[in-house]
């Protein structure tokens, strides 16, 4: 019997403001508890079940079983090396509600059906005949001459021992989350593989004060330029990086650094390719997608699913439940998940009142379908951690789903990279409005986390510019050595530090970088295509330049893991507790409270503040624990480290005390209670 809702959701109790959408709050509920009694009890495993498995076949001999999904296909055939390729020699059955099937005994397929067997089913419907990786599939290679993919049997002899058990985050502790590509991470022109990041680049990761990885491009992808959101075979790695063990090596020695790992996840869209993916896999344009005109993508020339088809919900629901156990990632940053919730993928929307998250334009199997995969998520792992890409702040994203929320752990703050680069590209610095400032970086709806971050991947692309090229400019390639007097680079790196300094102690509870923007990272991302010769060298990083002890990169990465302390010394980010404690537009400073720490920001060009009076919030003195104008951070030394300001009972701005500081221009202070 499936449970009724309540009558006000806890979403609407916590949020006056949503009671005329308490019915539509209570639909999503009613639609999340249905599909849960409807669904079979093991509709996200259904990776035990289909695609290539060991059993006992109908007669009790040993042999592999091969079972796929195909309701709308005339006929199926396994084909591969094994059978060079003849597609009479081993069929499919067909059974019931679509699923066909076959049984390869050991005694005659076992000497040749075996661990990276090339495979393919052979498809017979309306389409025609095609040949097509299978749906379920665990591992596909490229061809280097043809460039076409095949699916591999993943079965070694051996599993792989795991070394690591998955570390527990601190209590009170926040997600300080480095976003990587293994493709582009060499300092080498080339497309890099697991182990080369798991030696080269996953040791640096805890020393630059981050405690997760974030790694994009998992699944197999036929076009290596489209970042990896283009997938085409769901439960394959990405063969480019190596092959699955490599991957759960990589997870392994993370874990065993103390590092949480994520997956970026893509199950929104799905390539249009019918030669890698599941477009028109049975013959029918509308199997696991919608048929057109939904079922095309108009902005990413890619598949929509459809989430209201059961199998469809099998296929996506027991793909979060593989990542989870099979490689033992700790949590899923789910893509494009606006586009998913709104029927017009959200393109051109502004989301500027709360109709606009309910009502027709709203994919209500899409909503349940994200229910369901947060539940299966947690599920699978208590600790999981599920993030948010959405641009359209949706109530209750990062509410739990009993509640009426979506059931997301966090939600990307979209928005506060677009500030940044808004007011880089038309505002100069000294104009910049301080409370327009505060209040972007602090718009967030209550109760609901938020990852914070001033630039990630889609801002080192090609055809975008990172915070450092905005600030540098053809500066970032001349003028950056330790020794050079340059007005432009000294600004430039003033303002990279300030600019991060404000977006991680107010942006979120949790916070994000995408690899190398910490040190100002000098080029953008081209991935290699025909129209660069098929060239690696804008795709990849330059690790050496954040090593070198006469380039302003490194005084940059030294501020970027000197602020990411704050948080395990602090417990920063987790802390709600955010207050404006003095906005001065004319001199340009900016004071606040995150938890127990005060920062002082000084965004004025030229003008220093001696005896620059402060309010406190604890009748304490204070500590510096951080300052920008280190000289190890590229600043000039003008404050000392680590000094006391001792608080007087001196009332200021409705606080009972305050201290005394030296502010120069462009510097941000950060102090502590003692």
């Amino acid at each position: 019997m499936t449970p009724t809702p309540p009558s006000v959701p806890q979403l609407v109790l916590d949020d006056g403001y949503l009671k005329p959408h308490t019915e539509a709050i209570r639909r999503r509920l009613a639609r999340r508890d249905t599909l849960r009694q409807q669904l079979p009890a093991d509709v996200s495993r259904g990776h035990d079940h289909f695609g290539f498995h060991r059993g006992v076949g109908p007669d009790g001999a040993s042999g592999l079983w091969y079972r796929e999904w195909a309701p709308g296909a005339e006929h199926l055939a396994l084909v591969g090396d094994f059978n060079h390729w003849d597609g009479a020699a081993d069929p499919l059955t067909r059974g019931d509600f679509g699923q066909w099937s076959a049984f390869f005994p050991d005694t005659t397929h076992g000497h040749r059906l075996v661990h990276t067997s090339a495979v393919k089913v052979r498809v017979t419907g309306a389409r025609g005949l095609e040949d097509r990786i299978p749906a379920w599939i665990r591992y596909a290679t490229q061809d280097p001459g043809s460039h076409d993919f095949v699916g591999r049997l993943w079965m070694p002899e051996t599993p792989y021992a795991w070394q690591h058990a998955a570390p527990t985050r601190p209590p009170h502790e926040g997600l300080r989350i480095y976003e990587a590509h293994v493709g582009m991470a060499s300092e080498r022109e080339v497309v890099a593989d697991f182990a080369a990041f798991r030696r080269d680049v996953l040791p640096m990761i805890p020393g630059k004060g981050y405690n997760a990885l974030q790694l994009m491009a998992m699944q197999e992808h036929p076009y290596y330029g489209s970042f990896g959101y283009h997938v085409s075979n769901l439960f394959a790695v990405s063969s480019r990086f190596g092959t699955p063990d490599d991957l759960k090596a990589l997870i392994d020695e993370a874990h065993g650094l103390g590092l949480t790992v994520i997956m970026d996840i893509v199950h929104s869209h799905m390539v249009k390719n019918t030669a890698e993916g599941l477009n028109g896999f049975d013959g029918t344009d509308h199997q696991y997608f919608h048929a057109p005109p939904a079922g095309d993508h108009p902005a990413w020339d890619s598949k929509c699913y459809d989430y209201q088809v059961p199998e469809t919900l099998r296929l996506l629901l027991s793909n979060t439940r593989f990542w989870l156990e099979e490689y033992r990632f700790d949590g899923m940053r789910y893509d494009g998940v606006t586009s998913m919730l709104y029927r017009d993928h959200g393109l051109g929307k502004s989301f500027t009142c709360y109709e606009d998250y309910f009502g027709g334009n709203v994919d209500e199997d899409a909503v349940a379908y994200l229910m369901l995969a947060n539940d299966v998520a947690h599920d699978a792992n208590p600790h999981a951690v599920t993030i948010a890409e959405d641009v359209s702040g949706m109530p209750g994203m990062a509410r739990p789903t009993h509640e009426g929320g979506l059931g997301f752990d966090y939600r990307l703050a979209m928005s506060i990279p677009d500030q940044w680069i808004k007011l880089l590209k038309e505002v100069p610095d000294e104009g910049w409005n301080l409370s327009g400032v505060m209040h972007e970086l602090t718009n967030r709806r209550h109760n609901e986390r938020h990852i914070g971050y001033a630039e990630s991947h889609d801002q080192a692309l090609v055809g975008d510019k990172t915070l450092a090229m905005w600030l540098f400019d053809e500066a970032i390639y001349t003028g950056m050595s330790v020794g050079s007097d340059n007005l432009k680079v000294d600004r430039g790196v003033a303002l990279h530090k300030l600019i991060r300094l404000l977006t991680f102690s107010l942006a979120g509870e949790g916070y994000l970088n995408f690899m190398g923007n910490e040190f100002g990272h000098p080029e953008w991302i081209d991935f290699p295509r025909e129209g660069n010769q098929w060239s690696c060298k804008f795709a990849r990083r330059q690790w050496s330049l954040a090593g070198r002890d006469d380039l302003r990169y490194q005084q940059l990465g030294a501020f970027d893991a000197a602020l990411m302390t704050l948080d395990p010394v602090h417990h920063l980010l987790e802390d709600p507790l955010i207050q404006s404690l003095a906005v001065h537009e004319d001199t340009r400073q900016l004071v606040y409270r995150r938890g127990p720490l005060v920062f002082a920001v000084n965004l004025h060009p030229t003008e220093s503040y001696p005896d620059l009076r402060l309010p406190v919030p604890d009748a304490a003195d204070y500590r510096l624990v951080l300052c920008s104008d280190d000289a190890a951070f590229g600043g000039h030394d003008r404050v000392a480290a680590g000094q006391r300001f001792v608080h007087e009972n001196v009332p200021m701005y409705g606080r009972n005390q305050s201290v005394r500081v030296y502010l120069p221009a462009r510097v941000g202070l950060v102090l502590a209670p003692v």
